[in-house]
C-alpha cells in the first residue's frame, strides 16, 4: 500500500521551531485540523463506558476519569496515524476501538498512579483526583475496570479476529510496558551498570514511551487490515520510529515543565519527581542539555515520518506540539 502522497516537505516547515524549542516560540493549543476527530472519539468513548454492564457509581467513576480534561493525545496519536498509511477514502472510524482502547488504558493509569501508595496527587488536570472526588476504594476498583473494559471493547468492536488479536496483543505489550516503567521509577529493580542518563530512558521508553507506542501502531494497524502493501515503503515501521521519538520526548517535557512553570499552570503539583528524590532529566542533565534533548528527539520524529509525505503532516504537528506545549 502506498502512501497518497510521496511529498517530503513536511519536515522543511519546522526549523524555526527546533531552534527555539522552549524559548519563544509556545504552542498550548493544537491546531482545528489536528483536534477535529475529537467529537468522533469522545463520542464513541462516553458510549462505550456508558453500555458497560456494570454499576452505576462504578459507570460514573470511570466516566470522571476517562471523560474528564485533557489532551487526548493518545487517541489523536492512533487516528493520524491511521490516517498518515491508510488508502485513500478509507474510513477513519475503523480506528474508534483502537484510539478509544489505549485511552481507557491511559486513564486507568492515571487513576491509579494518583493514588497515595503510588504518586499520592490531589489534583490533576485542575479538579480532584478520582480517589479525592469518590474514595480510594472506589478510584481502584475504577482503574481496574477501565483496563479491563479497554480489551472489552476491543472483543466487541473490531470485527476483524486477525486485527482484533494484533491489538490486544499491541495493547497488552504497551500496557505491560508502561506498568515496567512505573515499577523502574517507583521500585527500583534497573540493572546495576546502568548509568543515570540509561535509567532515566529505560524508566521512560516503557513508562510513558510504550503506550504511545501502542497508540500509534494500533492505529497504523487499522487502516493497514487488509492491505498488505505494494510498495517498499514499510509504513507500520515508520510510525513506530515515530513513535518510540515522540514517546520519550514526552516524558523529558513533562520533565522539563515540572521544573520550569508553576502548579497552578500545569494543574497538578510542580517538582514533585525532585521532591520525591526521583531522577529527572534536568536533575541528570540539568535544563539546558534537556532542551537539546528534546530538540534531538523531536527531529528523530520528523525524520521518520519523511517517507510517509503530506498525510503524515498532521503526526508531524503533534510532534511539534509535544515538542513545545507549556503544560
Amino acid at each position: 500500500m502506498a502512501p497518497r502522497s510521496s511529498a517530503s516537505a513536511g519536515p522543511a516547515r519546522t526549523p524555526t521551531v527546533v531552534q527555539t524549542l522552549h524559548g519563544s516560540t509556545q504552542l498550548d493549543t493544537l491546531p482545528d485540523n489536528i483536534t477535529a476527530p475529537l467529537p468522533r472519539i469522545e463520542a464513541f468513548l462516553k458510549e462505550a463506558i456508558a453500555t458497560l454492564p456494570l454499576p452505576p457509581a462504578l459507570i460514573a467513576a470511570m466516566d470522571y476519569s476517562a471523560m474528564g480534561p485533557g489532551k487526548r493525545a493518545r487517541p489523536l496519536l492512533a487516528w493520524h496515524s491511521f490516517m498518515a498509511v491508510c488508502p485513500s477514502g478509507t474510513d477513519p472510524a475503523a480506528c474508534l476501538p483502537a484510539a478509544a482502547a489505549v485511552e481507557l488504558v491511559h486513564a486507568f493509569s492515571l487513576v491509579h498512579d494518583d493514588l497515595p501508595g503510588l504518586d499520592n496527587d490531589d489534583t490533576r488536570r485542575g479538579r480532584p483526583t478520582l480517589h479525592k472526588h469518590t474514595s480510594e476504594a472506589m478510584a481502584i476498583l475504577a482503574g481496574d475496570a477501565l483496563l479491563t473494559s479497554a480489551f472489552h471493547l476491543l472483543a466487541e468492536r473490531v470485527p476483524s479476529l486477525t486485527l482484533q488479536s494484533r491489538l490486544m496483543h499491541e495493547l497488552a505489550v504497551g500496557t505491560n510496558g508502561m506498568i515496567a516503567g512505573q515499577v523502574f521509577d517507583t521500585l527500583g529493580g534497573m540493572p546495576a551498570d546502568l548509568s543515570p542518563q540509561r535509567r532515566l530512558e529505560l524508566i521512560h521508553r516503557n513508562k510513558t514511551g510504550m503506550l504511545i507506542r501502542a497508540a500509534c501502531r494500533m492505529g497504523a494497524m487499522s487502516a493497514l487490515e487488509g492491505h498488505p502493501g505494494a510498495s517498499r515503503l514499510d509504513p507500520l515501521g515508520c510510525v513506530t520510529h515515530y513513535a518510540e521519538a515522540i514517546g520519550l520526548m514526552f516524558q523529558v517535557v513533562d520533565d522539563l515543565l515540572d521544573v520550569t512553570q508553576t502548579s497552578d499552570h500545569l494543574g497538578k503539583k510542580s517538582n514533585k519527581d525532585a521532591d520525591a528524590g526521583k531522577l529527572t532529566y534536568p536533575g541528570v542533565m540539568g535544563v539546558d542539555q534537556t532542551r537539546e534533548e528534546v530538540r534531538r528527539l523531536y527531529q528523530l520524529s520528523l525524520d521518520a515520518l519523511e517517507p510517509l509525505g503530506e498525510p503524515a503532516e498532521p503526526l508531524r504537528q503533534l510532534s511539534t506540539y509535544m515538542a513545545v506545549r507549556t503544560k
